[in-house]
């Protein structure tokens, strides 16, 4: 009986799905997404969609078809994307359960952007809709609670049926703070975070630590972070443009040519992968592989990592503007807004589940969010360590004059 809305980019029989493509208007899906079908086979209420950026493609949710999402907490600001409708609906009290997808932060960032909970499984978790899964990319719910979070994941959870039968037994939860090793990096030389964002990190750390958990803010998986931020984007890039129509994949390609050879810039390594040659992926893949060893040793000492989902608090609407010729102020600093990539990406890159949690607010009054972060198939410890944060620092609020 949960009444609750799905990202527009799932299919529901006889609703539109377009991606937030003019040219897709029309097109009326006459079968269900699998998560759809496992939601109402619980006995969710399916009632609708949430809006999107065209193609998925920004932490901003704004098209031609249906307008502009704004944040509840500020209408001049974005609900974060490519999962923004999602997070803002459920902030603003639309919706009571949502579902996104992932593949660049699009569903911790607009939840981060947003005040709310959401989680991004790990790899494969989640069934996909599509008859081949994307590298990277994962369905996953939004919440108001982790609670929420893990009644929905239980749902969603396991393959889809036509690949095989086989039942998905994820590992039980941690208990709860007493004896909980965690582990934070609030923030990374390899990127600039603002200092508010760190701040509510390292505050995330002392609540858990006087609940009882061991914390430690200096542990760090032994890999070149700066390095894992360029594998994720050569591995983004490879994803997301190979489902480009045929103009702009052309176009994309006549811009890669006329970059500078010394532009290093986050858009220039991302525009860089377009095209890329099936022998370069799999050169990525198998780095990624080493990495993620990595990451599997870090585990052994640490149940999570707790980190920033975003570097900076929901931005101002900045439409009409291509990503890489977007800013934003950090610290007092002017970074590219491809940059902010590295929080969900050099994680996200590594298909490890991430789970977001509200964390506070800015000065301005704007939330901050972080991502707890666990080995592969730790999805509902991420989720309870979430709930911990929930219970210590008091979890989701509504917006003033919002439900």
């Amino acid at each position: 009986g949960v009444p609750m809305t799905v990202k527009e980019s799932f299919d529901i029989a006889g609703l539109p799905t377009t991606w937030g493509v003019p040219e897709q208007r029309h097109n009326i899906p006459t079968r269900d997404a699998v998560v759809v079908q496992r939601l109402r086979a619980a006995g969710a209420v399916v009632m609708g969609k949430t809006n999107v950026p065209r193609m998925l493609d920004d932490w901003q949710s704004y098209n031609a078809i249906y307008g502009t999402m704004n944040n509840p907490w500020d209408l001049a600001r974005a609900p974060g994307g490519s999962s923004g409708g999602s997070a803002a609906a459920l902030a603003a009290g639309l919706t009571a359960l949502e579902c996104g997808t992932y593949i660049g932060g699009s569903i911790r960032q607009p939840a981060h952007a947003c005040g709310v909970f959401g989680h991004k499984p790990s790899w494969g978790v989640v069934a996909s809709s599509a008859p081949a899964m994307t590298d990277i990319a994962c369905n996953g719910p939004l919440s108001r609670s982790a609670g929420d979070l893990a009644l929905a994941l239980d749902v969603l959870a396991g393959p889809d049926l036509l690949d095989t039968t086989m039942a998905l037994a994820l590992p039980d939860a941690v208990r709860g703070p007493k004896g909980l090793r965690v582990a934070i990096r609030a923030e990374d030389a390899a990127t600039r975070t603002d200092a508010e964002v760190t701040a509510a990190m390292l505050a995330a750390g002392r609540a858990l630590q006087k609940a009882g958990a061991k914390v430690s803010g200096t542990p760090r998986p032994e890999m070149d972070q700066a390095a894992a931020f360029e594998v994720y984007l050569g591995l983004l890039g490879a994803a997301l443009f190979s489902r480009l129509p045929p103009e702009e994949h052309a176009a994309m390609l006549a811009d890669a040519a006329a970059l500078a050879p010394d532009d290093r810039l986050a858009d220039a390594r991302l525009l860089r992968s377009v095209g890329m040659s099936h022998g370069g992926w799999c050169t990525l893949h198998e780095e990624r592989s080493r990495m993620r060893r990595g990451w599997a040793a870090f585990f052994r000492d640490w149940d999570v990592l707790i980190c920033p989902s975003h570097a900076v608090v929901a931005q101002p609407h900045q439409h009409g503007v291509r990503d890489r010729d977007m800013r934003v102020t950090i610290n007092g600093r002017e970074e590219s807004w491809t940059g902010m990539l590295f929080w969900p990406g050099v994680i996200g890159a590594m298909l490890l589940p991430e789970t977001a949690a509200p964390l506070g607010f800015s000065a301005e009054g704007m939330p901050i969010g972080c991502q707890v972060v666990g080995p592969m198939h730790a999805d509902r410890t991420t989720i309870a360590v979430a709930g911990m944060l929930e219970e210590l620092l008091g979890g989701f609020r509504a917006p003033k004059g919002w439900a």
